[in-house]
């Protein structure tokens, strides 16, 4: 009987029984009849837990579309004033005091271009010449054929003044103009400059409209009756 009442006593004492003073998970609940009050109660408990107050972090101050635009409008104002004023400086009393200069015409366009020993750099109208031909290769490439036909196309910066006309025939003015520059720095430049066609003013121009027609050769449709 002593050995029976020992095993019990030492199979009691390993057994883990739940502690009293754990929170009863839902103490309310029990004591609510009604499904409707108990519903009640936990709104009231939601909207309490809601009231009290959160440290929430302050959202980032984003600058807006309008004001990175207006940044970079200033930006560009400053860098084309800065690009006017270097312009200027490398030339001295304007275009027409300058030693090497040529006109080229094309089209309607004219251009008047002046030329300076440096590394290659084209201006036209105190804008770089990648900004104002709006970065087209043809374009571009007008500018400096006269200039890489001879060599010479990291020895000399083109500054142009260009009006009239659109942008195409405003780059083959140019073209036509620093052909004509170069033969100021030396007259054995001719041949070459002439055996690519680079002295040849290009005299087409658009045909004038006629009275009657609707261009310049397109006629209305013919009605016999």
């Amino acid at each position: 009987m002593a050995l029976s009442v020992s095993s019990l006593a030492s199979a009691f004492s390993h057994l883990s029984l739940p502690s009293t003073s754990a929170p009863n998970p839902l103490p309310l609940l029990r004591l609510l009849p009604s499904p409707r009050r108990a519903a009640r109660l936990v709104l009231s408990a939601s909207a309490a837990d809601a009231a009290e107050p959160v440290d929430a972090e302050e959202p980032a101050v984003d600058e807006g579309p309008e004001e990175v635009l207006a940044v970079e409008a200033e930006e560009d104002a400053l860098s084309g004033l800065a690009l006017r004023k270097y312009v200027k400086q490398r030339l001295p009393g304007g275009f027409a005091a300058q030693r090497i200069t040529a006109t080229g015409r094309r089209k309607t366009a004219s251009a008047r271009v002046v030329l300076q020993e440096g590394t290659g750099k084209v201006f036209i109208n105190f804008r770089d010449a990648k900004e104002y031909l709006q970065g087209n290769p043809m374009w571009m490439e007008y500018c400096k054929v006269p200039l890489s036909t001879l060599g010479f196309e990291n020895n000399y910066d083109v500054f142009v003044k260009v009006q009239g006309g659109g942008l195409s025939g405003q780059a083959q003015a140019i073209c036509l103009g620093v052909a004509r520059a170069l033969l100021k720095i030396s007259p054995a430049n001719r041949v070459p400059l002439r055996q690519e066609g680079l002295l040849t003013r290009d005299t087409r121009i658009v045909e004038r409209k006629k009275a009657g027609l609707r261009k310049a050769r397109k006629r209305p449709q013919f009605s016999k009756r």
